[in-house]
Formats: structure tokens, C-alpha cells, sequence
């Protein structure tokens, strides 16, 4: 599936700590309906079959969808399910080295801090960087803090989307404005609402507001 920049307006990262007794596919399908633009399987404690499966059903969804559906980290799982792509940390696989596994067609994305290491992304084959923490969260508490000006510094210096990533949430997504990113990743701002569909409609609607105030400074 081709990566268009606005796939990136709201990226959802499914996170299992609110299921509540309903299974995650039922909790993604109501981010699609919401409208959710991109979807990212993040699952740090399932066995590989379990996984698969969980992949291979979600990734189904996202088809329905016409929604870009990419695997956090396992390579391997990306690649038997035939996800759209991979999204990998600092301390993971290199995008170059991603891309010879993956192949050319496939969508990759690189979480980074810093004006260099979203620079090295873009430079080893990265399809769009994730820039966070930039607001406090508690989804992944050791994640480092990113300032905004060293967000907009990054989309000044890369010419790939970007999206922002950590603590964002209604309250304070606006805050982002004129930044010049292209989308933001939310966890807990979907997946921990009493009504997930609706707070994915309400996000979506703010995120199209903060990235039409974003690309004033910024050339793609």
C-alpha cells in the first residue's frame, strides 16, 4: 500500500490494557470506523502463533478499510501476515536492514528523537518517522521527552511525513499547531475512552485542524 501523508493524520497504536472483555480486532474495527487513517499492531507479550492470528484478522480489517496496517518490531510476523509494513524503535532492526528483509514496496517507519536520527531514518530508506514523547505518558514511561522546537526542527530538516507520538489526547493536541507534522499516534486517547468510536471521530476532527495550521513553514 503506497504511504500517503494523510495516512498520517491520526495513527492509531492498538494497546491490549483496556479490552474490557471484548478482543482487540472488535476495538480496531471501531478506531476504522471512527476513522482512523493508519493502524499499527504493537504486542510486546504474545506467542508467535497468537500473534499471526491477531495480525492476520486485524490486517483483514484494515484492508476493509483502505487503511495503511503495519507490525511494531517483528519483522517476522510483518512478513508471514503480509502487513503493509513495520515500525521499529532506535534499539531495533535499521531501516536498511528492514528493507532488505521487507523489500521495496512495503511501508517503514522509524520512532526517533533527535534531528539526527530522524535524518539517518530518511537516509536508510524510512517511509515516515515517529517523533515522541512529546507530551508526558503513561503508556510507555521511560520514553524521552521532545521538545516542540525540536519537532518542528525535525520536519524542517526531513522531507518524509511525520508524526507525533506520546500523552497526546483532545486536550491538548492543538498545542502541536503549526509544527509542520503531518498526523498524530494515540494509544489511550482512543483505546481507554468509554466510547472508542466517538473519540476517534472527535481526534480525527482535531488532528485535520492542527495539521491544517502545520505546513506554513514546511516544504514536502
Amino acid at each position: 500500500m503506497k504511504l500517503s501523508k494523510q495516512s498520517m493524520c491520526l495513527y492509531v497504536v492498538t494497546d491490549r490494557s483496556w479490552l474490557g472483555g471484548r478482543t482487540l480486532a472488535e476495538q480496531v474495527e471501531e478506531t476504522l470506523k471512527g476513522g482512523a487513517t493508519f493502524i499499527q499492531l504493537r504486542e510486546k507479550e504474545l506467542d508467535y502463533d497468537s500473534f499471526f492470528k491477531e495480525a492476520t484478522e486485524i490486517k483483514a480489517l484494515c484492508k476493509s478499510y483502505n487503511v495503511p496496517f503495519v507490525i511494531n518490531d517483528n519483522v517476522d510476523i510483518a512478513i508471514a501476515c503480509d502487513a503493509d509494513g513495520v515500525h521499529v524503535g532506535q534499539s531495533d532492526m535499521e531501516a536498511g536492514n528492514v528493507r532488505m528483509k521487507l523489500g521495496k514496496d512495503k511501508i517503514i517507519g522509524v520512532s526517533a528523537q533527535t534531528v539526527e536520527q530522524a535524518i539517518l531514518a530518511e537516509k536508510q530508506g524510512a517511509d515516515y518517522i515517529g517523533i515522541g514523547a512529546v507530551f508526558s505518558t503513561s503508556t510507555k514511561a521511560d520514553a524521552d521527552m521532545v521538545s516542540l522546537e525540536t519537532l518542528k526542527e525535525i520536519c524542517n530538516c526531513v522531507s518524509i511525513p511525520i508524526v507525533a507520538i506520546g500523552g497526546i489526547n483532545a486536550q491538548n493536541i492543538l498545542e502541536l499547531s503549526g509544527t509542520g507534522i503531518d498526523g498524530v499516534a494515540v494509544i489511550s486517547a482512543v483505546f481507554a475512552q468509554p466510547d472508542i468510536c466517538l473519540a476517534t471521530k472527535e481526534l480525527l476532527s482535531l488532528s485535520k485542524e492542527m495539521v491544517s495550521c502545520g505546513y506554513i513553514n514546511k516544504e514536502k
